[in-house]
Parts: C-alpha cells; sequence; structure tokens
C-alpha cells in the first residue's frame, strides 16, 4: 500500500474547472493547472463554480473523491463512480448475503474500538474521571451491545470534552466543526467501500432505510476520535475558512496501523480489513484504528 499523501484542493471562489491532459485546470483571473494524480481529495466550496462534463468524469474514473457544498460551505454531497471494480457484482451478492452472526461480531469489535479510542483520548488529557467510566462501560458490554453501553459512553465521552450542559443535538459551533469533519472522514469512507465491490446504503448494524451510507457509518466509528481531539483542542476558536481546512487537512495527518500510515491510506486498509472479515467469517484479520498507538 501506498502510504504517500495526496492534496486536498478547495476551490472557494467563482471560476471555471476543465480538463486538460491530465491536469486540473482553474480558470478564473489566471489560469492555474493541478495533475490529477496529485489529488485525493477535491472540495467544490463555492456555489459559483462551473464544472466540465469530461473533468467529472476523469475525477470519477482516477476514484479522486469529489466533495460539494451547499450556499453556506457546508459539505452537502458527492460524485461516486457507479462500479469501481469489474466484480462488483459479485462482491455486492456477498455483501448481501453476510451472515447476522458474523455482522454482529464485527460491528460488536467496531463499537468497543470506538469506546476504548474514546477513553483514550479522555486519558491523554487527563480526563481520569471519564476515562475510567468508559472503561468500566467496556467490562459491561454484552453482545449486540444490548445495554446500550455506547449511548452512555458517548454521553459521558461528550459531557468530559465539552461540558455537562453539551449536547450533540444543539446548534453551536462545536457541533458544526465535529459534524464537518466527520463528514470529510465519511466521504473517505465511502470512496473506499465503493472500491472494495461493496454498496454504502447495505450496513451491519446501521440499518435506516433514509441512510444512504449505512455501512460508512459502522467503519467511521473508530476514526470520530481523530475529529473530535481537533475539535476539543480548538474549542474556543471560530467555525471559520481556517478551521474548515484544518479540518480537511486531517486525511494528512500521519496515524500508526501496524505501522505509519497518512490517514487517507489507513482507512483504505482498516476498511478493507473490515469486508475481508465479512466475507471470510474470519474477524482475526481485521484492522481497526487504535488512538493509543498515536
Amino acid at each position: 500500500m501506498d502510504s504517500r499523501g495526496w492534496r486536498t484542493v478547495i476551490i472557494n471562489s467563482v471560476c471555471k474547472l476543465s480538463y486538460k491532459n491530465g491536469y486540473l485546470q482553474v480558470k478564473s483571473d489566471m489560469i492555474s493547472t493541478i495533475h490529477l494524480s496529485e489529488i485525493g481529495v477535491l472540495i467544490i466550496e463555492s456555489t459559483r463554480v462551473t464544472l466540465t462534463t469530461i473533468l467529472l468524469a476523469e475525477l470519477s474514473r482516477r476514484k479522486i473523491k469529489v466533495i460539494f457544498c451547499d450556499e453556506k460551505h457546508n459539505p452537502y454531497g458527492e460524485l461516486m463512480p457507479y462500479n469501481d471494480r469489474h466484480d462488483s457484482a459479485k462482491m455486492i451478492w456477498q455483501q448481501i448475503s453476510w451472515e447476522t452472526e458474523i455482522k454482529e461480531i464485527i460491528a460488536d469489535l467496531i463499537i468497543c474500538q470506538k469506546i476504548k479510542n474514546q477513553s483514550q483520548l479522555l486519558e491523554k488529557y487527563k480526563l481520569y474521571e471519564g476515562a475510567e467510566k468508559l472503561k468500566g462501560y467496556l467490562l459491561e458490554y454484552v453482545a449486540n451491545d444490548e445495554t446500550n453501553r455506547e449511548g452512555h459512553a458517548a454521553k459521558v465521552y461528550f459531557n468530559e470534552l465539552f461540558g455537562s450542559d453539551f449536547s450533540r443535538d444543539i446548534m453551536c459551533s462545536i457541533n458544526a466543526k465535529l459534524n464537518y469533519g466527520y463528514t470529510i472522514l465519511l466521504s473517505l469512507i465511502n470512496r473506499e467501500v465503493v472500491a472494495n465491490g461493496c454498496l454504502t446504503q447495505v450496513g451491519i448494524k446501521h440499518r435506516n432505510q433514509y441512510n444512504p451510507y449505512n455501512f460508512s457509518c459502522d467503519i467511521i466509528e473508530p476514526w470520530r476520535v481523530i475529529v473530535d481531539e481537533y475539535v476539543y483542542t480548538n474549542k474556543d476558536s471560530g467555525f471559520d475558512s481556517k478551521c474548515k481546512y484544518e479540518l480537511v487537512n486531517l486525511v494528512n495527518k500521519k496515524v500508526l496501523l501496524d505501522r505509519e500510515f497518512f490517514l487517507s491510506n489507513a482507512v483504505s486498509i482498516s476498511t478493507k480489513s473490515i469486508v475481508d472479515a465479512l466475507n471470510s467469517k474470519d474477524p482475526k484479520i481485521l484492522k481497526l484504528y487504535n488512538y493509543y498507538e498515536l
């Protein structure tokens, strides 16, 4: 697996984007070019950007993640290819046939890793009381999370990080930052799910009929702590363009997954391991992100 990073390109002003000889061409008052091989993620933040269809097709063919923002500059949608591998039909049939038992085992391992990562983040910032509570929830965890340890852990975790009055349901800059960062992470995972021939809609624990990203929402859980840490250490700053850039740039953060990778590469490896574990019914081959390795 290639461990190099790619550029995240953000377009936030009036311009025309086109394709020419392997390059993204950005035309405004002047013309700038970036070779597509250097781009991992392209974010269209302005609604005043025009694009050519050949560029969209080439971005899709090269598996470059494209995220479109709304008039408030918040991520709203993304470009995804219909098929990303020649055997996608076979892979989708396998996904639909995953047995309940292995799905529940994998889902439990993912959620337990999420809670473990949360406790380790609290411990790192000397929030020891909350960290110990989360460790206790892990010890109490039962199959299929019948006692909702995940929900209890989340309440303790966010209250420790952002105060007892904080809720994920309120409108505030902290939630805006969290949501923005999670969306960037989710878009990376969507790309990897499709690259592995699977449907983002068909999850193993998330099964909301209105959620087009159920499987990606399963996979994202251990990775959320990366966004959480950034928001915690920048909780008093505004949700401005600088903050958005830094949240987007987390994809170039270096993390450990057996060895050091850029985050985007680590997400790719972990996602493939989850799909492989479900197909082979072997949870031992899972590679889940462990925050403590930072």
